[in-house]
Formats: C-alpha cells, sequence, structure tokens
C-alpha cells in the first residue's frame, strides 16, 4: 500500500501546534545558516515519535559564494571561496557535506535535500563533477536518502536520469509540473506555487489543483511520497491537502 506523508517547507506555526497537525517538515535554517547539532538534537527530542526530518543542504555545497543568498549567512564557511557551490567535488563542499550530514543524523533526517540554482552550469566538466560529488556524497550518507532538486538548463538535461539513478538520488520536481525521471520507490515533491517561472510562492492552491495532484499520486508507482508545500499559505494547503488526497486515493494508501 502507498504511503502519502504531507508538510511544509519550514514551520508556518508555533512547533508544538504543526507536530499535532503533520508527521513531517523540511528544515529550511539548514540552508541558509547551518545550525549547530546541540540545536538539532534538542529539536527531535522535541519531536514526537515517528515524525520525521527532511533537511534542506547548507547552501555553500549548492550556491556560490556570489550568490545573494550567501549574505544572509551570518557564519560564512573557511577556505577557498571557489570551492563551494555547484555541487563541485571540492575540499570544500565535502568538508560543509559532513557538517551538513552531522546535523541530519542528529535530526535522525531521513533525507538531504540539494536544491541547486538555474545558474548552475550544464557542460560535460560540470557532469562530470557532479557524478564524481555523488559518488563522494553516498559513500558518507549511511541511512540519510539524498534528493537533489535541479532548476534551469539542469533539470531538463538528458543525463539527469542516468546521474541520479547510478547514485540512487531521488529526482525532487514539483508534481504539478513535472514528473521525476528517478525516485526508487520514494517520491519526493516541493510545491512552489503555479504561475510563470519556477516559483510563485504567492499562489494559493485551489481544490482543483490539490485533486490534480492527488491524482498524479495515485496513477504513479511508490512506495512512500512526501508532499511539502512552499508557499506563503503552506499550512492552509498542506491541510487541506491531506483531505483531499485521502478522498481520491481511498483505500488505496495511508494518507498522513
Amino acid at each position: 500500500m502507498k504511503t502519502v506523508i504531507t508538510g511544509c517547507c519550514g514551520f508556518p506555526t508555533a512547533r508544538g501546534k504543526y507536530y499535532s497537525v503533520f508527521k513531517t517538515v523540511e528544515l529550511q535554517n539548514t540552508f541558509y545558516d547551518l545550525p549547530s547539532v546541540e540545536w538539532a538534537s534538542s529539536i527531535r527530542k522535541e519531536a514526537p515519535q515517528g515524525f520525521s526530518f527532511a533537511v534542506k543542504a547548507w547552501q555553500v555545497l549548492t550556491h556560490p559564494s556570489t550568490s545573494p543568498t550567501w549574505r544572509r549567512m551570518r557564519r560564512k564557511p573557511g577556505g577557498n571561496p571557489e570551492g563551494y557551490g555547484f555541487l563541485k567535488p571540492s575540499r570544500e563542499n565535502i568538508q560543509a557535506l559532513e557538517k551538513t550530514l552531522e546535523v541530519a543524523r542528529a535530526l535522525d533526517a531521513f533525507i538531504v535535500v540539494f536544491q541547486t540554482p538555474a545558474s548552475m552550469p550544464f557542460n560535460q566538466d560540470v557532469v562530470k563533477w557532479v557524478d564524481e560529488f555523488f559518488e563522494q556524497a553516498v559513500s558518507m550518507s549511511g541511512s540519510v536518502k539524498y534528493g537533489w532538486e535541479p532548476r534551469g538548463e539542469w533539470a531538463r538535461a538528458p543525463v539527469l536520469k542516468e546521474l541520479l539513478s547510478k547514485h540512487g538520488v531521488i529526482h525532487v520536481t514539483d508534481l504539478l509540473k513535472a514528473r521525476p525521471v528517478f525516485h526508487g520507490g520514494v517520491v519526493y515533491t516541493r510545491l512552489h506555487g503555479l504561475g510563470e517561472g519556477e516559483v510563485n510562492y504567492s499562489y494559493k492552491y485551489t481544490d482543483k489543483d490539490l485533486e490534480e495532484l492527488a491524482l498524479i499520486l495515485k496513477e504513479m508507482n511508490f512506495n512512500t511520497a512526501y508532499v511539502m508545500f512552499n508557499n506563503v499559505s503552506m499550512l492552509g494547503d498542506a491541510s487541506r491537502f491531506k483531505q483531499v488526497c485521502g478522498k481520491v486515493l481511498g483505500e488505496d494508501a495511508r494518507v498522513e
């Protein structure tokens, strides 16, 4: 039987209230400023049994030091700035990944999600270094899964399926816009709103949108699907989707 687990990208309400409604969350603070292992351990202890955490990978792994998102970082990483971002198999990136995994393990997180920007170049050199990066990353992961949400040219690259399947990395997409080329039995979708462009955070999903999403999941083959809303109205939209999904999938799935 399929399992569909719905949550949000970040806590849109008090954590205690959130825990009473949802069983998963994708932490966003891990992207901007990687928190301490002590903080992660305290959040794990605070959350109820059976609650699962996803970790958005530290931005230094995916975004170069010239990215505007680096300006929000209070504690800049050391080493050569050129060694960061774009999933390079550099010493700086591998050390940053190890720190990210330390936090993920303290949370007992099930996945680390890499979101690369549209500015990430696509050419044979970059294909090679992404391949090398995931080769090393998988050897370090233990029980933690990896997901990759590429944007720009990489999102449409023919080589993407080969790379993901080779390393067992989940292709993260917005299911209302694109199907994953590889998921290995675990679907992970991030919903950024509809409209022109890759994101529209102000968008509020209609009942029709949510029914369409549930129908897509009904047609797909998987063991577990994580449906993560990432828009301004995500608290209400995610709650409504659980109800809609339960009606559409019925006895064919367990909806949490």
